[in-house]
């Protein structure tokens, strides 16, 4: 068996295992070793034996007896082994046949993602955590997006699966009664996941599709969840707008194509069509949110008809309201992108000015602000805005296109 057959499975069958074992045994980073464990051993036994009938099934099979032979010899674990005896009669989680119901599999899954997203978690090593143990990147790559050493990303990982441990966090969907006050962190690292396969913070390739599909999958989760939760329904309406748009984002050769610029014909109309129904489905329900709002600004972009048809006076209106719910830099330089198709680039210029001490190390404030320079026809200023941009944008796509204004 190739290296390419094992991942492929790895891809397919990997982070539903570590879902099932995580559940299963309650401890995030012990079952993401009994899956490492249990691929190095089909690495060795399916080279000589051939692919099994189903490899999913041995892989569950595999990390089970691992995960029994791990307690077998840890003293401490004797009590906890008894305890697995009796409840699962020491035989391993069934793996889900093709064409059975996934409710299972998608409930572990989720328990997974809550798990990870634990409050006792900081906010980055909740979306790190995500990344390794739900989508199965590696330390590296992870590492990349964040901007760290690799070394420096595994003591981090090593730190978060350490306090679930000693915080002795339950791999389970919360009761219903505690479900809102854990839903806002896992909706904010779903919609960080998706950003980073939508364009990559670093690597080679601009964008990650797999990621992008991951958040994706997992919003909809959350919305078999909590079908009448309005910022999971503005959640999943924002992603799959962003989506309808993904196959004309690049060109032939991976360069940014700008949205300005994007063959509107290529843009996925289902995609739009269903999400402008879910958006109004949560707009119903008269419970707004900040997911809500940035999908009413997605929508608006999806229903113009080309770019200077887009209602930029109601996109800027948008992100005062969003300004109000969520402060941020961020979003008042997104307002003074509306701004300036709205009223004037100088007008948007001096929207942007202020931000520059909270924004001096964001590649997209000094590009945004390159732009509006060139627009008053202060190229010089605009020229050394673009090198700092250029100087902080680590995604190779992005880096094309500032080079490519520099050049121009």
């Amino acid at each position: 068996m190739g290296a390419d057959a094992l991942e492929r499975t790895y891809r397919a069958e990997a982070t539903a295992l570590r879902a099932t074992l995580a559940r299963r045994l309650g401890d995030v980073g012990l079952a993401e070793e009994l899956v490492h464990d249990a691929f190095v051993e089909a690495l060795e036994h399916w080279k000589s034996d051939g692919v099994p009938a189903n490899p999913a099934g041995w892989l569950t099979t595999t990390a089970w007896h691992k995960a029994l032979d791990r307690q077998r010899r840890a003293k401490a674990g004797r009590e906890k082994l008894a305890l697995l005896a009796v409840t699962q009669d020491r035989s391993a989680p069934a793996a889900a046949a093709p064409g059975e119901p996934e409710s299972a599999a998608d409930d572990d899954l989720l328990s997974l993602v809550f798990a990870c997203c634990h409050p006792a978690l900081p906010a980055d090593s909740q979306v790190a955590l995500t990344l390794r143990a739900v989508c199965g990147l590696t330390t590296a790559e992870i590492a990349a997006a964040f901007l760290v050493s690799e070394q420096a990303m595994g003591q981090r990982l090593s730190r978060a699966r350490r306090a679930l441990r000693d915080e002795g966090v339950q791999v389970r969907i919360p009761d219903p009664d505690r479900l809102a006050e854990r839903l806002a962190a896992v909706l904010a690292v779903v919609y960080l996941v998706f950003n980073e396969g939508y364009l990559a913070s670093a690597g080679r390739t601009p964008a990650r599709r797999d990621l992008a599909a991951q958040a994706v999958a997992l919003a909809r989760l959350l919305h078999r969840l909590m079908p009448r939760e309005p910022e999971v329904l503005g959640l999943l309406a924002l992603l799959l707008l962003h989506e309808s748009r993904a196959a004309a984002r690049f060109d032939g050769w991976g360069r940014i194509i700008r949205l300005a610029d994007q063959d509107r014909d290529r843009w996925d109309k289902s995609l739009a069509t269903e999400a402008s129904a879910l958006l109004d489905r949560a707009i119903a329900l008269r419970n707004p949110g900040p997911y809500q709002v940035q999908a009413a600004i997605a929508a608006l972009h999806a229903e113009a008809a080309d770019y200077s048809q887009t209602d930029w006076k109601q996109i800027r209106l948008l992100y005062e309201r969003l300004q109000r719910m969520t402060p941020s830099p961020v979003v008042q330089l997104n307002r003074a992108v509306a701004t300036r198709y709205a009223v004037g680039p100088q007008e948007a210029l001096a929207e942007v000015e202020p931000l520059a001490a909270e924004l001096a190390d964001y590649r997209l404030f000094h590009a945004v602000r390159a732009e509006l320079l060139t627009a008053v026809g202060r190229d010089a200023d605009a020229r050394i805005a673009n090198e700092r941009a250029l100087a902080l944008a680590a995604n190779p796509a992005e880096r094309d296109l500032i080079t490519r204004r520099l050049s121009g």
